[in-house]
This record gives C-alpha cells, structure tokens and sequence, in this order.
C-alpha cells in the first residue's frame, strides 16, 4: 500500500510488534546516518588541503546548506542581537549544520560542539583544524548532555537539540527537561522533529513536550530535501533577549 508522505500514522495504536519493528528502524536509521558522517568526515579530514573546501562530498549537503538558511531565518526574527556563544548537542561527526551557520550566517559566534563520543568529536575536529577562521569559532566537548551544569548551559544563548539525541521518546523528552532546568532565561531552543510519513522513523517533539519554553515558531519542510521535517524555535520562559540580527554574512 502507498501512502502520501503528509499522511499521518497514530503510532500509539501500533500493535506492540510494529512498535518493536519501529522502534528497531528508528535505531537502525541512526546507526547508518551515523555511519555515513563518519565515512564522509574521514574521508574529507584526509584531504591534503582544507577539508571545509571538499564539504559538498557529503552527499546531503547541499540539502544542509538549505537547512542552515531556514534555521537562520527564524533564529535572527526572534533574537535582537548576534548570538555570541550557540551549543549544538548532539553534533556528530560531521557537524554540517553548526558548520555552515558559522560560515555562512554567524561569522562572528563561537559554537561549542557536544557529542557523548569521543571518536565522533574528533572526527569532527578534525574537519575544522586546518580552517583558520573555523578552528577559532569552534570547540568540541566529549560529555553526556544530563551531566551539564547550570553553570555551562547557562552559557549559551542558543542550543541546538540534534534530531538524533535519545533513543526514545521518553529519553528525548528528559533531555528537553534537562535543558529547560539549565539554559538561562529568555534562551533559545532549536529542534528538529517531523509529521507525516518520516514520523514514523524518528521520534517526534510535541508542543506538549516543551514544558517551561514558549513555542515561538514551528516550520514544516515543503522540499523533497528534508520531506517531513519539523522545525521548532521555543524561548525558555522567564526572560528575553533583545537585539538585531544584522550583519549576515553574504
């Protein structure tokens, strides 16, 4: 049976067997996304000369550099200043989306990589090392979101929540908690999540989730690039941050 890609699948009233099955292919969609960046970063940190000038190797990048401009777009409509310090958790081996925005929208934000595995931080490390202007903005931390403080969360204006992080509902749920006790008020959230068919192989974010942010924006992809795809821009409640986004990089 075929179905549109708008069409949506309750996948509570899923018998437990296709929950296992979706579950299962949840977990392997991961590994082999996983497996991809890890393939293309090696590939490209390889390279003789600069890595960041092989990027468009990576099969999906001309899709991430469209991803990058409509992550920005809402970013500079809800922040009165250039953000100075963003946090991407979850940032992998081949950090494309923190990439491009520094590159080609932030040139003056430093971003702090979070990945819990040490071989993806220094794959990823290795991309930007021989960057001159990237290898300044960007730094890697080898660490478990849940064991971030107050004190380094607070730090930050923007976070990043990878669509990955979690291996489940619930796990992705604790993670948005987790940063809703420990970002600074009047912080921003930026999730990826999804509708229609591509929910059924990742696990969604819902508005009911975001307990303690007001919801700001939710952009649903139209492309064939990200079919499905969720983007959500929340404020941690309790402050705001007032500014101008004004100086793109063209």
């Amino acid at each position: 049976m075929c179905l549109d890609t708008d069409a949506n699948i309750d996948v509570t009233k899923l018998s437990q067997e296709d929950q296992d099955m979706r579950f299962n292919l949840i977990n392997l969609c991961g590994e082999a996304v996983g497996c991809l960046e890890e393939h293309f970063s090696t590939v490209c940190g390889s390279l003789e000369d600069n890595p960041i000038n092989h990027l468009d190797l990576f099969p999906h990048y001309t899709k991430y550099l469209n991803l990058g401009k409509t992550e920005f777009d809402p970013l500079k409509q809800h922040t009165t200043h250039v953000p100075t310090r963003i946090a991407f958790v979850g940032s992998g081996p081949m950090p494309m989306s923190s990439i491009i925005l520094a590159k080609y929208h932030l040139p003056n934000t430093t971003f702090h990589n979070i990945d819990i595995r040490p071989q993806a931080n220094a794959l990823a490390s290795r991309l930007v090392s021989r960057d001159l202007d990237l290898s300044r903005r960007m730094t890697f931390h080898t660490t478990d979101l849940f064991d971030m403080t107050t004190e380094i969360l607070s730090g930050y204006e923007v976070i990043f929540l990878a669509a990955l992080v979690g291996l489940d509902k619930e796990a992705k749920v604790k993670a948005i908690e987790h940063l809703e006790k420990h970002m600074a008020p009047g912080a921003l959230l930026m999730l990826r999540s999804a509708h229609g068919l591509r929910a059924f192989l990742c696990h969604t974010i819902d508005p009911c989730d975001l307990k303690g942010f007001e919801i700001l924006k939710i952009y649903r992809t139209v492309t064939n690039e990200f079919v499905n795809m969720v983007v959500m821009i929340a404020r941690k409640l309790g402050g705001h941050i007032k500014t101008v986004v004004n100086n793109e990089a063209s």
